[in-house]
């Protein structure tokens, strides 16, 4: 049977089919998924199907179904409609992944009672039925009435909520469009009108509805017990295999060996159940947040806990402030906020009441008017009436600090080649054991050893080729790694980020400059007391403090759409009110009447801005119509910027960080792509771009300029080079765009677009866009949510994209980078992988050196532990042939005494101190990997039969006793030999792969690990010479001729000197050969294709008169600007 086709909301539904959406189920999260949600519900014949295979097989298919738990929905349920769905299984598919994950919840029910959704009386139909839509309708449609509860149970008498959890959010069934919706988007479409007429409140019916809907106000953080942990860990495939194995070597009688991994793993575990459990209860004791609060209720006011709260809900917030418990819209008063918990910004934020209107709210784009879960308010105002009142929006996970949480507790997987290739390489070493493993079995048979005995040797050789240690081995990388990060100040909350840092290819900057006060100004003083931004100490030179105290009656803040702000105020003695404003020199003098803008202004504002300086317009008005603080709050932005006078610019000088340039040319040096993406004025970006070292003063700098459609023209664009005046303020003569001189080329060639361009180009010239992405290094003016879309445009075309910025506005952004970098003084912020406590952009080149040194340590590390099983596998398998075996403490000596401690501590060398131009190599399934694995594996071999066949060679050699089973037939010559030889070769492939430049530092500068190698191979040279020391414990055999001895060690020192010659001669011939061998194909980069092709063709086009990029892509001469 098929499943019932649930489409997204607001579209038809069809009959059946499986629920397919193009969605993130992380709102957000800048990672959109594709979703695939499948319906299930009992099926008795199922059922009775489902334990008779469990029984008949022992019950292993539970261990497997808890792994795959929708292998076990699929077989034991039977597919049906979502309607009627008891379980459901989610698909998610990342947009950089082409895997599914999935995941299978339960779909709950809860009675639900017949009551409105919160909204004001007016909302309400004459019956008093809330005409408030429950699910993410068509937008405009939110207020009509939809059902939440199945007909059938309705009909009954009896409503009945449907919905499941998943990932802490929860999803509720909207009956009328046969869908599921997360409840945080229930209110999608309300508008800031509809918010304010919330502020009279719940009644305790309407809330007790909501609670029902969307659930409890608790950003909850599972806390597992030591038993439930304990059985999570123990079923984990990992020690899962490891139990295996213990029984294995118990009934092949390695009883030291089987006790010491036994032990080991015993206190691994408990060392992981502790770990897990302190790092659960940590987050828990950090999210948790129960506060009492004041809800206003119809006819009075009500304290409750903060988990009672539901969105519609109107919270008194207290003059004293304290945390935020959920998102609120402010509609009445002022708020001063610390986000720097979630956003990792230091300065306190003026957050103001939501503008009354039709515009349909949302929190991002009202962020000034939003009060967000989990940030510290400290100090409400309110200005008309006696509180301070926001309406409560969001709550649970659905809110901000939910979200983030939900990213720690479930964080998208990193698409990364080097893990899919090692999941690809063990798989390869379980089918080289397989092989072994019928090889064994034969020989085995051959030597007539009983069929019990075969089966234990055959399964055992499994245990030896696949390295079970190898998680352990690579997780150690990283954390030496993330430790060395720590202690330069910056903190890393997403260990596998780091190896993503090795690879970065190009980097965004937010912040690159720091601001210095203005001084010598010449504005009055009553203009800067209200306009000027705050400056502790020490005061301006030469500017007295304002003789009058000034009022502040209505305030509407920074926008980064709007680029501005505006503040109405009130002189003491003064006849009215006056507005004030200041932002963009562009639109505030836009604003102006005419009269009060100079004729030289574009002149002026571009001299400022073409010597880098930072310029703010200011302007402002008498304001009459603000006679009373209650006609000020009524006051609306237009009517507040409507014939305004320009009062002057504000010029501030820009002063680079003294990391700034230094930085910049070291990632140039070594390719990295450098990127600006401010919301500065496009002059002062380009200039500053220009003296960081972005742009070189031999390479062209092209800004380009769009126009969007309008009065009957369609959008346009113009390719202008920075030297002309025309580029700056944009040229609307084409004749004078022709004028400026330009030379075609590509490769020394830099764009700079204003935001205003890039919108147009994502919207008008979807085609154009790669090629500017390409050549684009400043993007000025860009709003919060255009900086993502640029992160997410280059990661498009495949570029490893990094993101440095303050984490305020660049949140987004700093999400869906691939390593994002937030500057910020707190010791992790949950928007970014990595926190810099210093300010200062010279954490970028620390992460690169250590990414690029983890990911090539992470290669040593994989290679070594590959090489060690392959070389005990031929270990093993030579003995085989003779039916012997490596003995119990032979086994230990090996895998815990040598092997372990030199992956431990072949992790621990640093990174090189220079960047260079070389990246590590991304893929483990390479030419250079796979050659020097095989080449290593032959020298291996070699060795180990050159020493066999040299011992069978000597007249003092006596052959084991085949007929006798290993360990019975311990100690023999065969076993001492190729034991001695594979210990040696433990060491040497350690060091032949631990190799330093050029992306770490040498290998003498990793001293404990070249001291434990000095360590162990003295021990093994005193079990070679020396007679009687240890080789009775080790089951080894006393060779008396001093002069074989001798040879063995010779033969080990020639093995020494093979590897690392074939370690260099593949570092130093392999490359050539494969440009010799094979003609060089084309990059299956979209980046490196895209930068190929404008090689080719001459781009940016130069301006010529008459020709313009029209709308459809081409010139208007017929030439293509494509």
């Amino acid at each position: 049977m098929s499943a019932d086709s649930s489409p997204l909301v607001g579209h038809t539904p069809t009959s059946y089919g499986t629920l397919t959406i193009e969605t993130s189920l992380d709102p957000l999260s800048s990672s959109v998924s594709s979703v695939r949600l499948s319906g299930y519900c009992g099926s008795p014949w199922r059922v009775i199907g489902y334990h008779v295979v469990v029984w008949m097989m022992a019950g292993i298919p539970l261990l497997l179904f808890r792994w795959k738990p929708a292998w076990g929905v699929r077989l034991r349920l039977q597919r049906c409609s979502l309607a009627r769905a008891e379980t459901l299984v989610i698909e998610i598919r990342d947009k950089e992944d082409s895997s599914w994950q999935l995941y299978t919840v339960q779909v709950q029910t809860e009675a639900i009672s017949e009551g409105s959704l919160g909204l004001p009386p007016q909302a309400q139909a004459e019956d008093g039925r809330s005409q408030a839509a429950v699910g993410a309708v068509p937008e405009g449609t939110w207020k009509d009435t939809a059902q939440l509860t199945r007909n059938e149970e309705a009909m009954s008498g009896q409503q009945v909520l449907r919905y499941y959890l998943f990932q802490g959010r929860r999803y509720v069934w909207i009956e009328t469009q046969q869908a599921f919706c997360q409840v945080g988007l229930l209110d999608q479409g309300r508008t800031c009108d509809d918010i304010h007429h919330s502020r009279s409140g719940l009644c305790l019916q309407d809330q007790t509805v909501r609670k029902t809907i969307y659930g409890p106000n608790v950003i909850s953080v599972p806390v597992k017990s030591y038993p439930q942990l304990l059985v999570d860990e123990a079923l984990n495939p990992y020690y899962g295999f490891q139990a295996f194995s213990i029984g294995l070597w118990l009934a092949d009688h390695y009883y030291w060996y089987a006790l010491c991994i036994f032990l080991i793993s015993s206190v691994s575990i408990c060392l992981s159940l502790y770990r897990t459990k302190k790092q659960s209860q940590t987050l828990r004791d950090m999210v948790k947040l129960s506060v009492r609060v004041c809800v206003c209720r119809p006819g009075g006011e009500e304290w409750v806990d903060s988990s009672e709260l539901v969105p519609g809900d109107c919270l008194v917030l207290p003059q004293e402030g304290g945390p935020m418990p959920c998102d609120a819209a402010l509609v009445a008063g002022e708020c001063m906020v610390n986000e720097s918990s979630l956003t990792g910004e230091s300065v306190p934020v003026l957050k103001t009441a939501l503008p009354e209107g039709p515009a349909p709210y949302c929190p991002e784009t009202h962020r000034r008017h939003t009060l967000f879960c989990g940030t510290l308010v400290l100090q409400a105002r309110a200005f008309i009436g006696p509180h301070v009142l926001a309406v409560v929006t969001r709550t649970g996970f659905c809110t901000a600090k939910g979200g983030l949480v939900s990213a720690i507790l479930h964080p998208r997987p990193v698409n990364f080649k080097f893990y899919k290739h090692s999941m690809k390489f063990v798989a390869a070493l379980s089918v080289l054991a397989l092989l072994g493993t019928i090889y064994s079995i034969f020989i085995l048979y051959r030597n007539r050893v009983p069929v019990n005995e075969i089966v234990v040797r055959a399964l055992d050789l499994v245990t030896v080729v696949v390295p079970p240690a190898l998680p352990a081995a690579m997780t150690v990388c990283t954390l030496y790694a993330q430790s060395r990060l720590r202690s330069q100040g910056i903190f890393c909350i997403h260990p596998l980020r780091i190896n993503l840092g090795g690879k970065l290819r190009l980097v965004c900057f937010d912040k690159v400059l720091e601001e210095g006060p203005a001084a010598d100004s010449a504005f009055g003083t009553q203009v800067l007391a209200v306009m000027r931004p705050p400056v502790q100490e020490p005061q301006f030179p030469g500017m007295e403090e304002p003789p009058l105290p000034v009022s502040i009656l209505c305030r509407f803040p920074f926008s980064s759409a709007l680029q501005r702000m505006n503040v109405v105020v009130a002189w003491l003695g003064a006849a009215q009110p006056e507005a004030y404003i200041k932002g963009s020199p562009e639109l505030v003098a836009g604003l102006c009447h005419p009269t009060t803008v100079p004729t030289n202004f574009a002149q002026m504002l571009q001299s400022y801005t073409a010597a880098g300086y930072r310029v703010v317009a200011l302007a402002g008005k008498p304001l009459p119509i603000a006679a009373s603080l209650e006609a000020a709050q009524q006051l609306t932005r237009d009517t507040v910027e409507r014939e305004l006078s320009l009062l002057g610019l504000l010029v501030m000088r820009n002063l680079l960080k003294p990391q700034t340039a230094p930085v910049i040319r070291a990632l140039r040096r070594t390719r990295i792509r450098t990127v600006m993406v401010t919301g500065d004025n496009l002059q002062t970006a380009v200039t500053v771009a220009q003296n960081c070292g972005m742009v070189d003063p031999q390479e062209r700098l092209v800004i380009i300029h769009a126009t969007p459609p309008e009065g009957g023209q369609p959008a346009s664009l113009e390719f202008l080079p920075v030297e002309s005046s025309a580029a700056v303020n944009g040229a609307k003569d084409p004749d004078q765009a022709a004028n400026c001189t330009m030379e075609p080329g590509p490769r020394s060639s830099h764009l700079a677009l204003s935001g205003s361009t890039f919108a147009v180009l994502m919207k008008y010239f979807p085609r154009l866009l790669p090629k500017v992405l390409v050549q684009g290094t400043v993007f000025a003016r860009m709003a919060p949510e255009q900086k993502t879309e640029l992160v997410c445009e280059l990661q498009k075309l495949q570029y490893c994209v990094g993101m440095c910025g303050d984490g305020a506005n660049d949140c987004g952004a700093l999400k869906a980078a691939d390593v994002g970098i937030s500057l910020s003084q707190a010791e992790a912020s949950v928007v970014s992988p990595f926190t810099s406590s210093v300010p200062s952009i010279e954490c970028v080149p620390m992460v690169i050196r250590e990414g690029r040194c983890s990911l090539d340590t992470s290669f040593s590390v994989f290679k070594y532990m590959a090489l060690y099983s392959l070389t005990q596998f031929i270990s093993v398998l030579i003995l085989y042939t003779i039916n012997t075996n490596l003995g119990d403490l032979q086994f230990l000596a090996i895998d815990l005494v040598i092997t372990t401690t030199v992956a431990v501590l072949m992790s621990r060398t640093g990174p090189a101190l220079v960047l260079g131009q070389a990246r590590p190599p991304g893929a483990l399934l390479s030419v250079p990997v796979l050659s020097s694995l095989l080449l290593q594996v032959a020298l291996v071999a070699g060795v180990q039969l050159g020493g066999y066949f040299l011992t069978a060679a000597q007249p003092w050699f006596v052959p084991l006793n085949r007929t006798v089973p290993a360990p019975d037939n311990l100690p023999n010559y065969e076993n001492t030999v190729v034991f001695s030889l594979s210990s040696f070769q433990y060491l040497i492939l350690a060091a032949a792969v631990s190799k330093g430049a050029p992306f770490r530092q040498p290998l003498y500068t990793n001293v404990p690990f070249l001291v434990a190698l000095a360590l162990l191979g003295s021990i093994l040279v005193g079990l070679l010479l020396v007679p009687g020391l240890l080789q009775g414990p080790l089951a080894l055999r006393n060779i008396t001729d001093t002069c074989f001895k001798l040879l063995l060690l010779g033969l080990a020192a020639s093995n020494f000197v093979g590897a690392f010659m074939l370690e260099s001669m593949l570092d130093q011939c392999l490359p050539a050969c494969l440009r010799w061998l094979r003609p060089k194909r084309a990059s299956k980069k979209r980046f490196k294709q895209l930068e190929q092709e404008l090689a080719e063709q001459p781009w940016p086009p130069p301006p010529q008169p008459r020709r313009k990029c029209s709308l459809s892509g081409t010139l208007d001469t017929g030439s293509s600007c494509l």
